[in-house]
């Protein structure tokens, strides 16, 4: 895993934060609540690729 992804996951994570306390200052709890999930989600199709090649080199180190 390369360092631009990890600062790529990060400001995903920043950028979410600082909408979350926006969001919630404002009175928008439940805008808040979907910001922070939506970003929980972005992630997470960023990390499905990445999985899915260490799944494939686990099966083929241990021939499965």
């Amino acid at each position: 895993m390369d360092i631009a992804f990890v600062f790529k996951i990060a400001a995903v994570g920043i950028i979410v934060a600082v909408l979350n306390q926006i969001l919630q200052k404002a009175g928008r709890d439940d805008y808040a609540m979907l910001t922070t999930i939506a970003g929980i989600l972005v992630v997470l199709v960023m990390l499905l690729p990445r999985m899915q090649a260490m799944y494939r080199a686990v099966r083929d180190v241990f021939d499965l």
